[in-house]
């Protein structure tokens, strides 16, 4: 018992340091947006404008459900409701994919329209306009790689729990992908205003 807390204690302190790495990176992020966002007040808001803030608000919305059946799934697995768990992590993982989907059109449509990284169309407007959509698509494509990734992470568990290779009494495994999960939430939660609702 004192060797599976152990494990439990250090599984729980790696994702806790994992996750510090991963708010250093998006913090630094947050921090040059914040210094251009400074400079170029007005650019950054006629920017914003031509983004979809319904896409925007949507894929928020899919993010907080997904984070809140992660969560459930997580309590279900605790009380030794095997099943449960699993239909509601194959609904995050669902979630996840839908969140990829709404993300991929709403690219689509920008690139569509001559406006991506390098792209005549983009290099003729103010530098203000071209950093915005940089950091636009820097800062979303990163965070939509690690939606994909947290997506694959919960497939596996997702399959683990179904070998019964995490169970009731060892689930640290989707304790730490629940962390894992609720803090891509919380980027995106940040990154939504930033881009979208920016004024």
């Amino acid at each position: 018992m004192h060797s599976i807390n152990k494990d439990y204690i250090g599984a729980k302190i790696g994702m806790w340091l994992f996750l510090f790495t991963e708010i250093l990176l998006f913090g630094g992020l947050f921090v040059l947006y914040s210094v251009y966002l400074h400079r170029y007040p007005n650019e950054f808001h006629l920017a914003g404008q031509e983004l979809n803030v319904y896409f925007g608000t949507a894929n928020t919305l899919v993010l907080l459900t997904s984070s809140f059946s992660m969560a459930l799934s997580i309590t279900a697995l605790q009380k030794e409701n095997k099943k449960l768990c699993m239909i509601l992590l194959t609904i995050t993982m669902i979630l996840a994919c839908v969140f990829l989907v709404n993300k991929y059109f709403e690219w689509g449509a920008k690139i569509h329209h001559g406006i991506y990284p390098d792209s005549p169309e983009l290099l003729d407007r103010p530098k203000g306009e071209i950093i915005f959509f940089g950091l636009y698509y820097i800062m979303t494509g990163l965070h939509g790689l690690h939606v994909l990734i947290g997506a694959l992470i919960i497939f596996i568990v997702l399959i683990l729990v179904a070998k019964n290779r995490v169970t009731s009494s060892d689930f640290v495994a989707v304790e730490n992908t629940g962390l894992y999960w609720h803090l891509v939430d919380m980027i995106w939660i940040y990154l939504f205003p930033l881009f979208y609702l920016v004024v």
